[in-house]
């Protein structure tokens, strides 16, 4: 059996059955996560605020993707407030769109 071509300077066919894209992004979430925590820890006001402001946003985003992980699991939008500590209509009106 022959190897599938591809054009030139792209990766071959058969590595991107390989790699999971969702654990790619994962692995480069967790690393930045690492380098956020430790700018977080900084002195300098701006470099440790911007990374406040990162994390927050890296939290929503994991919030979003775990949310939706609940739910297709079957999850009421109730037992996701109870975790999150938040109503159920909060956790509905945020989340109900995706």
């Amino acid at each position: 059996m022959r190897p599938p071509t591809t054009p030139a300077g792209s990766a071959p066919l058969c590595q991107v059955d390989l790699t999971d894209a969702q654990a790619s992004g994962l692995l480069d979430t967790v690393n930045d996560a690492t380098e956020l925590s430790e700018s977080a820890a900084s002195n300098d006001p701006d470099q440790g605020l911007a990374a406040v402001r990162a994390l927050r946003a890296l939290a929503d985003r994991l919030e979003a993707v775990q949310v939706r992980n609940a739910r297709e699991q079957g999850w009421s939008w109730q037992a996701i407030a109870d975790v999150l500590q938040v109503s159920r209509q909060a956790v509905h009106q945020k989340h109900s769109r995706d």
